[in-house]
């Protein structure tokens, strides 16, 4: 088994969209408009061979606090392939003022940096 993809809802489509875009690389299918749920878009991004995330919105989406504390997946993590695409991804997150923790080997032996997207949502930048 593995994941077919993931999906995560947002309040601002287009800005998540070029985020994924402009970040990683991603490549980007056309949005598509649900005929039958009124206001859901949704546009599915393809990071490299085997990643998918599918980005979702609709009308009434409340705001998600990422503060850790509350029940519910608390990131997404990316293998990007090594030590120096992590700094290299960690310099690019900062210049944007999106960087969270720098490049740093945790307890449980990853290396990693940590991001967020434009909705505060955590991705974890591992080798």
């Amino acid at each position: 088994m593995k994941i077919a993809h993931i999906a995560l809802w947002t309040s601002s489509l287009e800005t998540q969209a070029r985020f994924w875009v402009n970040f990683f690389d991603a490549e980007i299918n056309e949005k598509y408009s649900s005929q039958t749920n009124l206001g859901f878009e949704s546009y599915f991004v393809k990071i490299a061979d085997d990643i998918a995330v599918e980005l979702m919105t609709k009308p009434g989406l409340t705001e998600w606090l990422p503060d850790n504390s509350t029940c519910g997946w608390a990131h997404l993590a990316i293998s990007v392939g090594g030590k120096d695409k992590v700094d290299a991804l960690a310099r690019k997150a900062e210049a944007l003022a999106i960087l969270v923790s720098r490049p740093r080997t945790t307890g449980d032996g990853y290396y990693e940096a940590v991001i967020k997207d434009p909705d505060g949502n955590l991705i974890e930048i591992v080798e």
